[in-house]
């Protein structure tokens, strides 16, 4: 803990604040520190129990994902509240957990719209890697009722899986650009130079243009 607090730096914090994490550690910096530590379960336990959100992040990249039970990953994601936290758990934990798929269903219709947002998020990765099963139609029911006015971790989580939709998937391709030109979630969103841009019509139509040049070439 003292390593980690004499690692705070107050632009790094300015920054991250701005996106709603409370953390001042540069992030390159906390992973040279878990290459250091290698894998640690009892000590990852022992980081996430403190209410510091960079122990927390410390303890996602050195823990032992498939350690964890359901009943703890259900805890572990309501007590993070904060985009990195949530957004580490899910990746490096959950996704290579059993309970991934039991987690997506019952986190998918919480009332929580944070916890919500994690379900949406394992829903994405199924769109992308395991879509049997899945009743995209029905999904995209789903978002084109509610993406427009739920909260912004939530409707963020939404778009993705509407965007994974229309890339992957040729038969559902027309309904998801239609579907994001009406409700123009993420139109006037900030895109760097050089990154494609999160609005669903373009994001859709630049990747597979993509796709597309690749397998011509």
């Amino acid at each position: 803990m003292a390593e980690l607090a004499a690692l705070e730096e107050p632009k790094v914090r300015a920054v991250n604040e701005k996106h709603g994490d409370d953390h001042g550690v540069n992030l390159g910096k906390l992973r040279a520190i878990a290459k250091r530590l290698k894998t640690q379960q009892e000590l990852a336990v022992d980081l996430w129990a403190t209410d510091d959100t960079a122990a927390k992040l410390l303890a996602l990249l050195i823990c032992r994902p498939k350690a964890f039970g359901r009943d703890e990953l259900d805890a572990m994601l309501r007590q993070s509240r904060t985009p990195k936290v949530q957004d580490w758990l899910v990746n490096y934990v959950v996704k290579k957990s059993k309970h991934a798929e039991e987690l997506r269903l019952a986190w998918t219709d919480d009332p929580d719209p944070v916890v919500a947002s994690a379900g949406w998020a394992l829903t994405g990765e199924r769109v992308l890697k395991k879509p049997e099963g899945l009743d995209l139609g029905g999904l995209l029911d789903v978002i084109e009722a509610g993406m427009k006015d739920a909260p912004e971790r939530l409707q963020w989580a939404m778009n993705m899986v509407l965007g994974h939709i229309g890339i992957e998937h040729p038969a559902y391709r027309a309904r998801a650009l239609a579907i994001g030109e009406r409700l123009e979630v993420l139109k006037d969103y900030p895109t760097s130079p050089g990154c494609v841009s999160p609005y669903v019509p373009v994001w859709i139509d630049e990747m597979v243009r993509r796709q597309e040049a690749a397998t011509a070439g």
